[in-house]
């Protein structure tokens, strides 16, 4: 049975969740924060187990200083009652409650709680309003070879550096697009891994006609020039305008073959070189993970990154009566973006008038998260450096042939269609892994995934739900 509502229920404790709750609760709110992992930080924030006695995990972040506050916050949050901190909770949907009562606690999260297995149990929780700060997963455009051991995502070798203390191999290729590869391949170098290349599939010239936009971010210029740094102290050559084309090896990956592209991202003939290696972190961006905003109904937007995002307002609020959203799932922006984000949906929640030196700090950051969006959004010719035989899905073993014959041949004109005619996307990443590139594939980029389960649930929670839910 659903718990006593609160006022607030904030889903995910990465940088806008966290930002949110302690806001609220600065304001007065009674929040649960509900997180599917097992500490508060989110996939950026993510810092090793205790177990493994990391002396100085803050050596692995930017702007650590920045959660170490809002973690103070919440604790102490929690030491007095305000904000109840809920980790290990996989919110698998929220509804309208079919009879919020007296108490005011419109909106049902359904939840898994505990690891895979037997201690697994439902949960119920109530509230007032939800702010869902889901964050996002990276984006994948699948060649030749990815599917090879060895070949992992970029934000998924800095969560294994960060999580584990660990590398994904010693002669690392870092590839894709977009400023995360910097930062990626900085830590691996830094951390003792050799880094031959940063293959960029975009060109940096493509932030000239955003001077203005640049000028009024200096902080993010210094960034970018902290991450330039490193790769020239460490000997790290970034090759724009180029991309891993084909993954070769037997048993792992052994070498990595990279094109030039054209301005549409179609490989060029004759520019391919082979670059041997035992690893490739690859990855073209994030995507806002939006499951549980679909479900719900909110209206999403195009983003300037080509991804599909939430349609929110000025104070954060989504097209659903008493939900909000801050983070990743309005457009990918960064942490210091989501950070303010939070707060200003926290103070919109509360019923109070956001600072308007806080609301410029957003403009700002948005404006930049849309130009640095806009420059490494994926050409269409992409498509180019994927053969029929290519594994598209991976889960389901899907190729691009079978995709490509259902929308020439079948008539599939979206990307739900192809799935139930290839099986691509049915697997257990439910798409995170091939949604962006089986929707390319499908000319379906723009349209929202709606799904009733963001997360698998235990066939016998369902059963236990009462028939009104």
């Amino acid at each position: 049975m659903p718990t006593s509502p609160s006022d607030l229920a904030v889903v995910g404790a990465g940088p806008a969740g966290l930002a949110a709750a302690v806001t609220a609760a600065d304001l007065g709110l009674r929040v649960t924060l509900v997180d599917a992992g097992e500490q508060p930080g989110g996939q950026y924030y993510r810092h090793p187990a205790p177990g493994l006695g990391a002396a100085r995990p803050e050596a692995l972040h930017h702007d650590w200083a920045a959660f170490e506050t809002r973690e103070r916050r919440l604790r102490a949050h929690e030491s007095a009652g305000r904000i109840t901190f809920l980790p290990a909770h996989h919110v698998w949907t929220v509804v309208p409650a079919a009879d919020p009562g007296s108490d005011g606690g419109g909106l049902l999260l359904h939840a898994v709680a505990g690891t895979r297995g037997e201690d697994e149990r439902a949960v119920t929780l109530r509230a007032r309003a939800v702010l869902l700060a889901t964050g996002a997963h990276e984006r994948q455009l699948p060649f030749p070879g990815w599917t090879l051991p060895g070949v992992i995502g970029a934000g998924g070798a800095q969560a294994m550096l960060k999580g584990g203390l660990v590398l994904p191999g010693r002669r690392i290729v870092v590839a894709g697009s977009g400023p995360l590869l910097l930062a990626v391949a900085g830590s691996l170098a830094a951390a003792g891994a050799r880094v031959p290349a940063v293959v960029e599939a975009s060109s940096y010239a493509a932030y000239a006609g955003r001077v203005p936009t640049l000028l009024r971010n200096p902080g993010k210029l210094v960034e970018g020039a902290v991450h330039g740094g490193a790769l020239l102290r460490h000997g790290v050559r970034l090759r724009t305008r180029r991309a891993v084309v084909e993954a070769q090896g037997k048993d792992r990956v052994e070498a990595v073959v990279v094109a030039r592209l054209d301005r549409d991202w179609k490989p060029v003939p004759g520019t391919e070189r082979r670059i041997p290696c035992d690893a490739l972190a690859v990855g073209h961006g994030l995507v806002p993970q939006l499951e549980l905003a679909t479900g719900l109904g909110c209206a999403t937007v195009r983003a300037a990154d080509g991804t599909v995002a939430l349609d929110l307002d000025a104070s954060q609020r989504t097209s659903v009566p008493g939900v909000w959203s801050a983070g990743e799932t309005g457009g990918i922006g960064g942490a210091g973006l989501a950070l303010v984000e939070g707060e200003l949906a926290a103070l919109s929640i509360a019923g109070r008038t956001a600072p308007a030196a806080l609301v410029r700090r957003r403009a700002r950051l948005r404006a930049f998260a849309d130009a640095m969006g806009a420059a490494h959004r994926p050409g269409s010719g992409w498509t180019g450096w994927l053969p029929d035989d290519a594994v598209v899905c991976r889960c389901e073993e899907v190729p691009a042939g079978p995709i490509r014959e259902a929308v020439a041949d079948l008539g599939a004109r979206d990307a739900r269609t192809v799935k139930l005619l290839t099986r691509a996307g049915m697997g257990w990443c439910q798409g995170r892994m091939c949604g962006a590139a089986v929707a390319a594939l499908a000319g379906d980029e723009a349209a929202a995934d709606r799904r009733p389960l963001s997360c698998p649930v235990p066939l016998r929670q369902l059963a236990e739900l009462p028939a009104d839910h």
